[in-house]
């Protein structure tokens, strides 16, 4: 890790002693050293400067080190203060790291020296925390939805002005549409908007879990509630305290459960698998399902009283083939960011290829149509993408197809069989591309729904 730039304040009356400590700090060409032989003069100072550390000589003229520490306590309570004096009165430094000292050094021989290191150290964790800030404020911008949500049609302005109001509040989200709408996406250009940005957005696929594993990985376990459980796991519900939970394919939840979910969410508190304790939370909910949720309690495959507690605020995510013109402008997006992330020279479409696209319906939607263009910029060659390089086959029997019955699977297979056609039938990076688990590929492959060649 680079050297971090760091301001260090030194408060001591010793001349000779604030001399020798500012000459070792400033070995390091990245600190810049402010030496002051009062505490009063310090504080005055902070109204122009703020310092990064401080070291507080316990004894000094105008007040005791102990009586300064408290004051920049008051006005500076993140930065590390080390004091330094002349007693090893141990009851003394408990006293000061009570009141928040980072550090306690009795002035000796070496203790220039061990300055140096913890100088180093706070440095160290300043620099990690700038930039933690910093990657906060990228994933913030990523999931703007001006930015992440790319399109200018009637139906995404609504859909930008809704994520804008459940973003400021912790109502529970309720999205649906169809597979490949980007309900993920949505989820967390809310959550990256709202006042709970800086705390974990844990995001579960209800549908991938296995049934018999599905109570433990959303409210955790004891150590020995069942075979295998050697130790305490914390679920999905505990690791999104203070931030967003998104249960993507609510629908798949069985009845058992969701009369245990449904307990959690009225309490605010859950009990681990094989916990005599309950365990509060603090977690914003959103759900997602392609279903028709009020249909799924008519058929008796979905609690009523569930429904109303998560229906919250209702998001319809529009399916590409109501979205007009957007369909060009994430094709645009889509080809672009491929080729900058695989070093490859920016492409373009003909103008036949962007009228091929226009009139295909993309039944897989979104994720659909970044498969196809992703294929496609592999497929071309030159700098131009044409129409004999987008793959908009169906996979269906010729009968099926006649008839315009397509099913969801038959369409998701179609999108995995293409990315396994263009990356050499590599299952791995299929699934992370598709953001799939490798075990769904390899059971289509069983199933004779997608092969290798």
């Amino acid at each position: 890790m680079p050297s971090p730039s760091l301001t260090v304040f030194i408060i001591e009356d010793n001349a000779w002693y604030s001399e020798l400590l500012a000459y070792k700090l400033t070995q390091n060409p990245d600190y810049t050293v402010r030496q002051f032989a009062s505490g009063q003069e310090c504080l005055k100072h902070l109204a122009s400067e703020t310092p990064d550390l401080i070291t507080l000589d316990y004894s000094l003229p105008d007040a005791s080190g102990e009586q300064i520490m408290v004051q920049l306590r008051e006005r500076l309570p993140e930065v590390p203060i080390i004091v330094i004096s002349a007693q090893e009165d141990v009851s003394t430094a408990i006293e000061m790291l009570k009141k928040g000292a980072y550090d306690y050094f009795v002035k000796e021989a070496d203790t220039a020296e061990r300055l140096w290191f913890s100088a180093q150290k706070v440095g160290e964790q300043l620099a990690l925390r700038r930039e933690n800030a910093q990657l906060r404020q990228q994933v913030g911008q990523k999931f703007d939805p001006a930015r992440s949500i790319v399109g200018t049609s009637p139906k995404i302005k609504e859909l930008l002005a809704l994520i804008e109001k459940a973003a400021r509040t912790s109502i529970t989200v309720s999205l649906s549409g169809e597979t490949g709408t980007g309900k993920e996406l949505a989820a967390k250009a809310i959550h990256y908007q709202s006042p709970r940005r800086d705390q974990p957005f844990v995001a579960v696929n209800v549908a991938a879990v296995p049934r018999d594993l599905i109570e433990s990985e959303l409210f955790g376990h004891e150590k020995g509630a069942f075979t295998g459980a050697v130790s305490r796991r914390v679920g999905y519900f505990e690791q999104a305290h203070g931030g967003t939970l998104f249960l993507d394919e609510i629908a798949e939840l069985d009845l058992n459960l969701q009369a245990k979910l449904l307990r959690v969410l009225q309490e605010r508190e859950l009990m681990r698998v094989g916990g005599a304790k309950p365990v509060p939370f603090d977690a914003r909910l959103m759900v997602a399902t392609h279903r028709d949720l009020g249909e799924e309690v008519k058929e008796g495959r979905f609690r009523q009283d569930l429904y109303y507690r998560l229906l919250g605020l209702p998001i319809v995510l529009p399916p590409l083939r109501e979205r007009g013109g957007d369909l060009l402008l994430l094709a645009e997006t889509f080809l672009r960011e491929f080729c900058l992330q695989n070093s490859m020279p920016l492409l373009h479409f003909s103008e036949a290829a962007r009228q091929k696209l226009l009139q295909y319906t993309f039944p897989g939607n979104v994720r659909e149509l970044k498969a196809v263009v992703e294929l496609a910029a592999v497929l071309a060659e030159g700098d131009t993408i044409t129409p004999k390089d987008l793959s908009l086959r169906n996979t269906l029997h010729p009968e099926a197809e006649a008839n315009g019955q397509e099913s969801l699977r038959e369409q998701v297979a179609g999108i995995v069989q293409r990315h396994l056609d263009a990356h050499n039938g590599n299952i791995l990076h299929v699934a992370h591309v598709l953001k799939i688990g490798k075990s769904t590929i390899y059971r289509m492959i069983q199933n004779h729904e997608v092969r290798v060649r």
